[in-house]
């Protein structure tokens, strides 16, 4: 497996991880935990931001990496 598809791969992981996380935050009833898990939340949306960033680059950078 490819740097390239790595990468994806956690891309897409985070991405059910900040959705599960917007979940939990919406269907708590305690205060404290939702608070943790929205923020929780917000940091897997800049790890998010981040790989997405880097996939672009890759992709600028490796022609193969385009996709189609």
């Amino acid at each position: 497996m490819t740097v390239y598809s790595n990468v994806k791969q956690c891309l897409v992981s985070i991405q059910g991880m900040e959705a599960q996380l917007s979940t939990f935050a919406l269907n708590s009833q305690d205060e404290q935990a939702q608070q943790a898990f929205h923020k929780a939340m917000l940091i897997m949306e800049e790890v998010k931001n981040d790989l997405q960033n880097r996939t672009t680059e890759m992709e600028v950078q490796e022609p193969q990496y385009k996709p189609s």
